[in-house]
C-alpha cells in the first residue's frame, strides 16, 4: 500500500506542464539543479514538522526562476505552494507569496540534492532511460558519412552516445545530461547537445534538433 502511495505521488508530478523561460537554456547557470528533486521518509511515521508527518516530498526548479514544491502526509493528503527562488554557490533562496523568505545551504550534483542536510535525489520520466538505436536520421546539416546513433540514458542522469560512420568509424561521447519539458541537454568534455525530445508508445524516442536541422528516431533496443 506504502510504495502504491509513493509511486502515486511520483507519477502526478511528471503530469505537470512547465514551459521553458530562459530564453537559452544551455546558457542556464546551474542547469544541474533544473528537474524533479524526492525525498522519501525512511519510516511509515515519516518526519514529522509543525504538528504534520510527511512521507515524502518533491521540488520542482524550473531556468525561469521558479519553484514547486509538494509534500505528501502520511494520511495521503499533499500539500503544495510554489514561488520563485535565487541561487548562488552555497545558498538557495526560496521565496512565496505570504510566506517568509527561506535561505538553505545546498550541495549539488547531477543527480543528488543536498539541502539542509537533507538528502534529495533527482528521477527522469520512467520510460525515458534506456538504451536506444537510430532506425532513422536526417536533416540538412547531418553529416551523410553517419550512418547510426547509439545512445544510452541512465536513471542517474548519466549518458554514453556513439556516432557511427559509414565506413565503420566510431565516435563516442561520455557525460550528463538534463532535462526541462520536452528538452533533453547533453553535457560532454569537449562541448554539448541540446535537442527536444518525444517518447512514443511504440518504444520509439524522436530526437529534434531545428537549429542544426536534424532528426532522429531512435527505437528501444
Amino acid at each position: 500500500m506504502l510504495r502504491a502511495v509513493l509511486l502515486s505521488f511520483v507519477l502526478s508530478v511528471f503530469t505537470w506542464s512547465n514551459t521553458a523561460a530562459a530564453d537559452e537554456l544551455t546558457e542556464f547557470d546551474y542547469p544541474l539543479l533544473l528537474g524533479d528533486w524526492y525525498w522519501f521518509s525512511t519510516t511509515e511515521e515519516g518526519v514529522e514538522s509543525e504538528g504534520i508527518n510527511y512521507r515524502a516530498m518533491n521540488i520542482k526548479f524550473n531556468s525561469s526562476y521558479h519553484f514547486k514544491v509538494r509534500l505528501l502526509r502520511t494520511d495521503g493528503l499533499i500539500d503544495e505552494w510554489d514561488g520563485n527562488y535565487d541561487i548562488d554557490e552555497t545558498t538557495l533562496t526560496m521565496n512565496s507569496v505570504n510566506q517568509p523568505s527561506q535561505q538553505h545551504e545546498y550541495v549539488l550534483s547531477y543527480n543528488q540534492f543536498l539541502l539542509d542536510g537533507a538528502r534529495f535525489t533527482k528521477l527522469a520520466p520512467e520510460n525515458l532511460p534506456g538504451q536506444w538505436r537510430s532506425s532513422a536520421i536526417g536533416g540538412k546539416d547531418v553529416d551523410n558519412s553517419v550512418s547510426e546513433l547509439k545512445l544510452s540514458l541512465r536513471p542517474d542522469f548519466l549518458f554514453s552516445a556513439q556516432v557511427i560512420g559509414k565506413d565503420g568509424t566510431r565516435k563516442e561521447h561520455k557525460g550528463i545530461y538534463y532535462l526541462e519539458d520536452d528538452r533533453i541537454v547533453l553535457i560532454y568534455e569537449d562541448g554539448q547537445h541540446d535537442s527536444h525530445f518525444k517518447l512514443g508508445g511504440d518504444n520509439t524516442l524522436t530526437l529534434t534538433n531545428k537549429q542544426f536541422g536534424m532528426e532522429a528516431v531512435m527505437q528501444r533496443q
